[in-house]
């Protein structure tokens, strides 16, 4: 008996226990009604760029130089792959539950179905806040990206234009926005592929003055691994590991944004062979680039440089991008403004996709009365276009950089994302901890699912203490010296966490779900009738051609 049999079977014996009252069942479980539901419109293709687009941005091509002064090629490279395969296992964890129940609430409802309203809750809200950072920490970047090529016009003028921008393409719809942002995902994937084989050439030799670095950086006085605060000097063993704790707290920044995967299901054709497709590639795409990428700035750009980004700095834009450092040195010029247009691509993108995210977590939470029923309408295009304004009025926070440096400002913003992001991370985990013991106790084999996540259970446990670790000790280095508003903004996230969490289950009065009580079927006969009718449609078009198949696999 397959996947389908199985689930119908526990469909039928649901509907008829739905009025027992051991039995736990919340009404938002139901999928939403088509006045106010979102438009499934968005291919494999689209989803896989849209994460990419999200996730690579501002944290590989200008925080990288942060993550090098601090910790050295050899600890870039091992800080940026132990939180890597930390993302994989979130991912797979996601993907499991994603395939089996690619429901139009996002991580919340996950939460609240597998854990606890109050989680959902708290979860939502977080990661909400997550998106209201991040959008304008990326138009931020934006801004002062312009100003590498010219800082005649007023940055807030740029940073107007480009929330205006992003802010009409949201309203397009999801198939104009999918489309617009595979494309410009599509070019972000050709500059990183041009810029990691420039860093080859450059340190094989091929640069204007004909020197082959090779490994030169890694055996500098002090050694591949660099040193953070501690008896820097002295480059002691305690300020190396703190050079290396720095890179963890970076690379879960540069990470943090691949999850958004779990928010667009709820717009994903055929989702249950889409959702995990999109997933497997976009991990395959993000290790080659981020591993990759500062596998190679490690090898062509020395720690030590003094042009490197760093968050007490004020150069940003390209200037700072270790890229651009790594041009200058070899006697490069002309490719500075290609770089720094690829960034400017970079972070708009990934604005785009953030704008977009932020929306429809806030349309979850509503469908879920978890926040005012005005932001779960939507228009004829299927754009829950209150959300969307809401969300684009908090881009607003941009103009803190009128009176602050760019720098300083993208510092504040990389601490809170950052934060909120390992929230999420945890939160993903632990539901799927919770779905994998609701599966076993109704004995239901992961064998059977759309998606098995594989090192499992003992996977989404590791992911869950490293994040949480990496998290508690994050902003280790605003204690030396103590600094306000840094460690203001590193960990202000966990005690909002916690109000929101504790306010709800006190005001509700709501408890841990038993396992055995946890709902797994409610909402999945709608899910397969959308499911039916797009295959239906698929079948009327009649057989793909050749060339079409290939367009849709990529």
């Amino acid at each position: 008996m397959g996947f389908d049999e199985k689930i119908e079977d526990k469909i039928i014996d649901r509907e008829k226990s739905l009025s027992s009252a051991e039995e736990y069942y919340d009404e938002t479980f139901q999928e939403p009604t088509t006045e106010e539901t979102l438009h499934r419109g968005l291919k494999a293709r689209q989803i896989s760029m849209i994460a990419l687009g999200g996730a690579v941005g501002t944290g590989l091509i200008i925080g990288s130089g942060t993550a090098l002064v601090r910790g050295g090629p050899l600890g870039l490279l091992l800080g940026y792959s132990y939180v890597g395969f930390v993302c994989y296992l979130v991912m797979v964890s996601l993907g499991e539950m994603a395939a089996f129940l690619p429901h139009k609430k996002g991580f919340a409802g996950y939460a609240t179905r597998f854990v606890d309203p109050a989680f959902g809750f708290a979860l939502g809200w977080n990661y909400l806040m997550k998106y209201l950072i991040v959008t304008p920490n990326n138009v931020n970047a934006a801004g002062v990206v312009v100003q590498y090529w010219t800082q005649s016009v007023h940055i807030a003028i740029w940073m107007v234009i480009f929330i205006l921008f992003i802010f009409a393409i949201n309203l397009l719809g999801v198939r104009v926005f999918g489309e617009l942002e595979f494309w410009f995902s599509a070019i972000k994937v050709i500059a990183l592929i041009g810029l990691l084989l420039m860093g080859i050439i450059i340190d094989l030799g091929g640069n204007p003055h004909h020197d082959r670095i090779g490994f030169r950086y890694w055996h500098a006085p002090d050694g591949p691994m660099g040193s953070y605060l501690l008896d820097q000097v002295h480059n002691s063993k305690t300020a190396i590991f703190c050079g290396f704790w720095a890179v963890m707290v970076n690379a879960l920044f540069a990470f943090i944004g691949t999850e958004l995967i779990g928010v667009t299901v709820g717009e994903a054709q055929n989702p249950r062979k889409n959702i995990p497709i999109a997933i497997k590639r976009t991990f395959w795409r993000i290790l080659v680039f981020y591993i990759g990428g500062v596998f190679v700035i490690g090898l062509i750009v020395p720690r030590t440089n003094p042009n490197l980004f760093v968050a007490t700095k004020s150069k940003t834009g390209a200037a700072a991008s270790p890229f651009v450092v790594a041009t200058t040195l070899v006697g490069i010029k002309v490719l500075n403004h290609i770089i720094n247009a690829a960034i400017l691509v970079f972070v708009m993108s990934a604005a785009n996709s953030d704008l977009y995210i932020g929306s429809r977590t806030l349309y979850g939470l509503a469908l879920e009365g978890k926040a005012p029923a005005i932001f779960k309408r939507v228009n004829r295009m299927g754009v829950p276009y209150p959300a969307l304004i809401l969300c684009t009025m908090f881009c607003t926070l941009v103009f803190l950089n009128v009176h602050a440096s760019g720098a300083k400002v993208f510092g504040w913003f990389v601490n809170l994302v950052s934060a909120f992001g390992a929230l999420t991370w945890m939160c993903i985990l632990f539901s799927h901890i919770r779905f994998m013991k609701a599966l076993k106790s109704r004995g239901m084999s992961r064998d059977d699912l759309p998606f098995k996540a594989p090192f499992q259970p003992w996977g989404s446990w590791f992911a869950l203490i490293s994040t949480g670790i990496i998290l508690f000790f994050k902003g280790f280095d605003t204690f030396l010296p103590f600094n306000t508003a840094n460690f203001v903004t590193s960990y202000i996230a966990l005690p909002t966490f916690f109000w929101l969490w504790l306010g709800y289950k006190l005001y509700y009065r709501t408890k841990l779900i038993p396992i055995e009580s946890i709902d797994l079927v409610t909402g999945l006969r709608a899910i397969d009738e959308e499911e039916e009718k797009y295959l239906a449609q698929e079948t009327e078009k009649g057989p793909r051609t050749r060339l079409g198949k290939i367009w849709d696999s990529l």
